[in-house]
């Protein structure tokens, strides 16, 4: 997680935190009267960006996919729920570049998101739906450790909500915006310091398999303790009632949300690794 403190220092990267911020809050606050749970989602076509911006922009793209949720979390959605909802978009963005470079499914050495080849068109899909799975289980995790909205429903929906209009828009926005960010010298890894930014080796090759692992573990466990004590997955868990805050939820939730975090500590290499 260097380089998501490092960019800091860069002018370059902290107006691309702007701009991202204010993209996704554009895309997001249109479509705020489309709830699909009061007070806590709706229809996210904007859901297209952070896979996008964390490829194009890796921690700046991060940063302004948390704070552009936020700012659309103001015009009907905020309440305790946007601090996993910062969190989860966080990763929405970061787990697709993180996992790009260090989990290997790219060409090796080949890791601009171009999308020339097949092999590369996959891994997108890969890592945007890892991506869309990062961002609902500390969602998920949390609003239900609050008892406010069951794991199973919630965690179901963000991932759905956010695999779809990340593979079917985030592919096309990406081939037209990838060339133009090129020409104009904004890609991430070509304005931080070489020093800062992280790439694949054996520690950080660790690290991405744990943080799909923690991913995997903390989802689809989630639900399987979920459907134990009686909740149900998509909009059938909102009146299926079942035990919202139970032990085994809670448990295997948080284990995976803690596994996430800190398997991005372990990716966190700079270039002269080997």
């Amino acid at each position: 997680m260097r380089d998501v403190f490092a960019m800091w220092k860069n002018t370059k990267m902290v107006v691309l935190v702007a701009l991202s911020a204010g993209l996704y809050a554009a895309l997001l606050i249109p479509f705020k009267g489309f709830v699909l749970i009061p007070g806590i989602t709706e229809v996210r076509p904007g859901s297209a960006l952070p896979v996008v911006l964390g490829l194009l922009f890796g921690p700046a793209g991060a940063w302004g996919s948390a704070i552009g949720n936020l700012i659309g979390d103001f015009f009907g959605s905020l309440g305790i729920g946007s601090i996993s909802g910062f969190v989860g978009n966080f990763m929405f963005a970061y787990v697709p570049y993180k996992l790009w470079i260090n989990l290997g499914l790219a060409p090796s050495g080949e890791y601009t998101p171009d999308l020339k080849s097949g092999r590369k068109v996959v891994t997108y899909v890969v890592v945007a739906i890892l991506g869309a799975a990062a961002c609902a289980l500390p969602i998920a995790w949390f609003l239900d450790v609050l008892g406010m909205v069951p794991f199973a429903a919630l965690g179901s929906i963000i991932t759905l909500n956010n695999s779809i209009p990340s593979i079917v828009l985030g592919i096309p926005v990406l081939l037209i915006l990838y060339p133009r960010i090129v020409k104009w010298d904004l890609l991430w890894t070509d304005l931080m310091d070489e020093e800062d930014i992280p790439v694949a080796g054996k520690l950080s090759r660790i690290g991405a398999v744990i943080m799909v692992i923690s991913i995997l573990v903390g989802l689809i466990g989630g639900f399987l303790a979920a459907f134990g004590v009686g909740q149900e997955l998509l909009y059938g868990g909102f009146g299926a009632g079942g035990d919202v805050g139970s032990a085994g939820v809670v448990l295997i939730g948080g284990i995976g949300t803690a596994g996430l975090i800190i398997s991005s500590f372990l990716q966190n290499y700079p270039k002269k690794e080997s």
